[in-house]
């Protein structure tokens, strides 16, 4: 049966699956609409070019899938400068409390956006410009850096009894929410970038016992089409390095972008999902389809197989016992008996081999006739000896040989020994 057909459809099947792979993954737009700051995330909004570059530079990086809750508590992840590019999972109070005791043990924090909640816990929050899509800010000359959708501005700034950078703490309402932000208070402020209404773009806050809080208000410029069109690089490259005091890995919090280990679903829930959005999703399920269709058309039968007439092979005495009848229909009988012997003989041989026609057995049948153990033995091959010289050329004499010689082998035939007893 030639195989030619199914094996021709197979791969077939296996080149169409790939095509559909391949230009499925080629249109597919999903990365390009996902506008988190995650460094998994390949498109326009996502922030993998920043994972990349630190990367190949050489810089020790990590993304944390688990929850901020053991900053301070596990020392073998313990990161030199913690990242947290404008998550779309806000902190928990337990989360935060982590975060403002990692920056008083000397860490370093680099938020952008909201930063789920650092930054109005560490004193500011984001203000747009009146209104305005974006505002101009300031840069040194030969570097283009883009415009800022926000700005800083410091939440409920005390100017009666506090003056400085010390004003810059919340008011008494925040505070008391979060009871840990309240010792949050820096001694000093850098701006590294600023607009041109000279609001804080991006800021560095320092802290007591070597602790950095670097703010920027636009989490955009954290991203890959910024990266890649805009010098931003060369002013964020060296917020992103930590300093020779602390060196350490730069740790990305992946768990607030929604790439936590236990916050998604399950890989077949993500699989099934993937293939009902996706283009190459949908092109896998029409050939599956397409697949079964064949499958279910191509199918000879299905279930246990049928019975058949059982087709059992003739043992080799009754060969010998068609051999003699066709002797014998050709009237020659000294043949017949001389072939019928011969084939005991050579049965019996340790090789196998036919002997020569023109052998005579006699006097093998006498040294056999030696070896038989049983009388009963000796008497069937005493009684194909005589056969084989009698000149009797019947019907009768060839059936006689042919059951001597059977009788013969059912003597030295070995039989298999009866099981013992096992007790």
């Amino acid at each position: 049966m030639s195989y030619r057909l199914e094996i021709g459809a197979a791969v077939l099947f296996v080149i169409a699956l790939a095509a559909a792979i391949w230009a499925g993954s080629r249109h597919s737009r999903v990365s390009e609409l996902d506008i988190r700051s995650s460094t998994f995330l390949t498109g326009p909004s996502g922030s993998k070019a920043l994972y990349d570059v630190l990367t190949r530079l050489g810089r020790p990086t990590e993304r944390r899938r688990t929850s901020l809750k053991t900053l301070t508590t596990t020392r073998a992840h313990y990161p030199a400068v913690l990242a947290i590019l404008d998550p779309v999972i806000p902190l928990d109070d337990d989360e935060i409390d982590q975060v403002v005791q990692y920056v008083r043990r000397g860490g370093e924090v680099v938020a952008s956006g909201f930063g789920g909640g650092v930054t109005g816990c560490a004193g500011w929050r984001l203000q747009s410009d009146l209104g305005r899509d974006s505002v101009a800010v300031r840069a040194p000359n030969g570097i283009r850096l883009p415009r800022a959708a926000r700005v800083l501005t410091a939440a409920y700034p005390d100017t009666t009894s506090r003056r400085g950078i010390a004003g810059l703490r919340k008011g008494e309402d925040e505070d008391l929410t979060r009871p840990a932000c309240r010792t949050l208070v820096p001694y000093a402020a850098d701006t590294l970038v600023a607009a041109v209404n000279n609001r804080p773009v991006v800021m560095r806050l320092r802290y007591r016992g070597g602790g950095i809080i670097t703010l920027a208000s636009d989490g955009g410029w954290f991203t890959n089409v910024v990266w890649r069109d805009t010098d931003v690089p060369m002013i964020l490259l060296a917020v992103l390095t930590p300093s020779a005091e602390h060196p350490g890995r730069v740790v990305w919090d992946e768990y607030h972008q929604g790439f936590g280990d236990y916050s998604g679903p399950s890989l077949p829930a993500q699989t099934w999902s993937w293939l009902r959005r996706t283009p190459a999703g949908w092109a896998i399920l029409q050939l599956i389809a397409v697949a079964l269709v064949w499958l279910a058309t191509m199918a000879v039968r299905f279930g246990p197989a049928q019975s058949v007439i059982e087709r059992r092979r003739r043992s080799q005495l009754e060969h010998l016992e068609a051999l003699g009848a066709g002797l014998e229909s050709a009237e020659d009988a000294d043949t017949a008996v001389q072939r019928l012997a011969l084939g005991l003989r050579r049965r019996l041989s340790r090789a196998g081999q036919p002997p020569p026609t023109s052998v005579d057995v006699l006097p093998w049948l006498e040294g056999l006739e030696l070896a038989m153990r049983a009388p009963s033995g000796r008497t069937a091959v005493r009684r194909l000896q005589h056969l084989l010289r009698a000149r009797d050329h019947s019907e009768a004499r060839v059936l006689d040989t042919a059951q001597a010689v059977e009788d013969v082998w059912e003597e030295l035939r070995p039989r298999a020994r009866p099981k013992r007893n096992g007790s």
